[in-house]
Parts: C-alpha cells; structure tokens; sequence
C-alpha cells in the first residue's frame, strides 16, 4: 500500500498523529481589522480609538441589580426565549418609543449579544442559493453569516459626498431579483454615522412591497442619535415591521459590551422560525444578568439621556478636530466619526491607519476594511466613547497634524 493512502495519522512522521484536513467555510476570513490595530496600539502604547467599545464603566445600579439576581438564586436556566420580565420591559419600550406593540410571549426573543440576533435571523432566512443585499461599508458580521447560510452576498456601496454617506436606493432597487431573499440595514450605522430618514425607510418600503423579501435591521445604536432627530427604527413602519428582524443590544445602551446580552423583535411567524435555530445554536442567555437588566429597565433615564451623554462627547471630540487638517464628515448617530485624511496623506487607508498609530500615537480604523471588495476613499473612522480624558490625550496627539 503506498504512503499516501494511509490514514492520516499513519502517514505523519514519526507516526505522530495528524490533524485531518478541514475545509474551511470561511475562507476568506483572517485576523481582523480590530485585532490588528489593537494590537499596534498596545505596542505602540498609542490612544486606542479604534475598536467601539467604551473605556468608561458602566453605572454601578445595573452591577448591583445583576448581583441581587444571583443572590438571590436565580442562576439556572432562564426560558429558552428569555426572561419574561426582561420581555415584557422591551415590548414595553418599543411601544413607548415607536408606537408599535409586541408580544412579548412570541414576538421578543433575548440572544447573546446583537451578532448572535444576526447570525440566527440570517440563518433562519437564507437558504442555500439565496441572494441577500447589503449595503455597503458594512459591519464585519453580515456577510460571513450570509456564507454561513450558503446564500449569496450582493453588495451596493453608498454613495460618498461632502455631507456624508448615504444609500443609493435606485442601486438597491437595481440590485433586486426573483432569488432576493434579505436586505441587510443599519441604522444608526456603523461605521458612517449616518443615520436613516422617514424618506429613507419609504424607498425601502417601495422596493419590497408585494415581494417576499425579509428585512434584518440592526439598530444597536438606536438611543446614541443627536441633534434632536429621533430614530426611525424599521418598527415605526408598520409596513416594514412585518417583514423586519430588528436587532438591539444592551451593551451598547448600557456600556456593558462585554455582557453580550440584545434582542430581536420580530413578528410572531418570523420569531417561530427565529426560535428554532436560537434554541439550537445558544439556547438561552445568562440569566442574572438579564433579571438584572429588567429590573434597571424600569427607569427609562438611561436611555433617554443617553443621546446627551455622547452628543457632548462627540461635539467635544469634532470641537478638537477641527484645529487639524482632517475633513470631517457629519455624526449623526453611533459613536462613531469619520474623516476624511486626504489633506494630510496620500496614503491608502490601511497604510495611513497603521502610520497614525504607530508615529502620532492615535489608533483608528480604516473604513476600507468595512468593504467586501478593496475600495479606499482616504477615510478612517474614530470611536469617540470614551472618557474625557482619553479623548483630550488623542486630540493632544492630532494636533500636530
């Protein structure tokens, strides 16, 4: 018998045991961006406004909410849905908020984090052969999760102008054909900082009407919207209501991303086929934290003050920017802002981000890595959710550009 119809483990030198080869579902998937640059920056020991998280702590009631649950035993599993408090707390504010009541016994489901509400909805959806548009720069998760599902991946690129980025809905429209099954949308979005208009959400609403495409909105950032305007959640819209995943997510509202607690809302026979890959693919989701965050729901006060919160840091963060060169583009929700670099480089994005890091000392993100295809625009994006100081050492560090 020759060598290479031996098993595996046989043919390895030194008859050590070999690992059998794996063909992976995800091959175009490497080493993120987010890592990258975190990474530099540690190295560099430069300010990290890359990756969005918040460097600030979250308010000490919703810990000791969270440490009475499991005090008080409530650490087994939960309802494969979720709490029903929790639920009920959610149903409740989207109804005060948008105007659109849900059940929450079928039609809220509690997932671990927003990228597990996406995964499940996609997977729930998308079937082999299946085409579902997004919408690009897009967040790193969608179009893995739409491989996953063995659909295929069609992308528009929204269009870039001196007052920011928006979607080119005639594209999307363009885009559309009898194999659509899923249009992705973020609003308020990462990483543009762009936001969706009731003009917005009808030209959606043009394009699916009397089709069979499903909608998934992810709306993590949904109370982090400033200037007064309010969030148009897909769930204001009675017509894309009952056609939408809608995705949030406590640990962007409450500062605590590292608790991967969200939900999706969606309508009862879109929640029945959501639930049953949930329950197979997490089952359930950490239970004091989730009697915790029930109990702190009912102040509204967070949420409702937390557009201020970060419209103050952002408005200090542009305040600062401007003594530099970089073009900035409008923020008009997430914490997140863009510029535009081309007056100071004419590197590419990724080249430029790693230069900042590493010799002014500021780490940020290069809005290329957002794109399935290589695209540079000369735009990198900041995270501005972090403490005063943070951003005052960055800003101190940009001012020499």
């Amino acid at each position: 018998m020759s060598t290479s119809a031996l098993p595996a483990q046989s043919a390895a030198s030194g008859n050590q045991p070999a690992t059998p080869r794996l063909v992976s579902r995800l091959p175009k998937v490497g080493t993120t961006i987010f890592s990258v640059m975190s990474a530099l920056a540690a190295e560099k020991g430069a300010v990290n406004l890359g990756q969005g998280f918040p460097d600030f702590d979250c308010d000490p009631a919703l810990v000791d909410a969270v440490a009475a649950a499991m005090r008080s035993g409530l650490n087994q599993y939960p309802l494969m849905t979720g709490v029903p408090a929790l639920r009920q707390a959610i149903a409740a504010k989207i109804t005060a908020m948008y105007g659109r009541s849900y059940d929450a016994g079928s039609e809220i489901t509690i997932t671990a984090g927003a990228t597990q509400a996406i995964l499940t909805a996609i997977l729930c959806c998308v079937h082999p052969g299946d085409e579902a548009i997004v919408i690009e720069p897009a967040y790193d998760s969608y179009v893995p999760a739409i491989e996953l599902a063995g659909g295929r991946v069609v992308t528009v690129q929204m269009d870039i102008s001196d007052a920011g980025y928006r979607v080119p809905w005639d594209k999307v429209a363009a885009a559309v054909t009898i194999k659509t099954r899923l249009i992705v949308v973020n609003t308020p979005h990462n990483p543009t900082g762009t936001i969706l208009r009731p003009d917005d959400l009808e030209a959606l609403a043009d394009i699916v009407r009397g089709t069979d495409i499903l909608l998934l909105s992810d709306e993590v950032y949904e109370h982090m919207v400033f200037d007064g305007v309010r969030h148009e959640s897909l769930s204001r819209h009675p017509e894309l209501a009952q056609r939408a995943f809608i995705v949030s997510s406590f640990g962007k509202t409450y500062h605590v991303t590292g608790w991967k607690v969200g939900y999706v809302a969606a309508p009862a026979a879109l929640t029945a086929e959501f639930r049953k890959v949930h329950q197979f693919n997490v089952f359930t989701v950490n239970t004091p934290v989730q009697h915790g965050l029930a109990a702190y729901m009912a102040n509204p006060a967070p949420y409702l003050e937390l557009p201020a919160f970060y419209q103050r840091k952002r408005d200090l963060f542009r305040e600062g920017l401007k003594t530099t060169r970089f073009k900035l583009l409008p923020a008009e929700g997430t914490y997140f802002q863009c510029v535009d670099y081309s007056a100071i480089s004419g590197m590419g994005e990724n080249e430029f981000a790693q230069w900042l890091t590493a010799e002014i000392g500021v780490a940020v993100i290069p809005v290329s890595a957002f794109y399935q295809e290589p695209r540079d625009s000369g735009i990198v994006r900041f995270c501005f959710a972090k403490r005063d100081e943070t951003l005052q050492a960055a800003l101190n560090k940009l001012a020499a550009l």
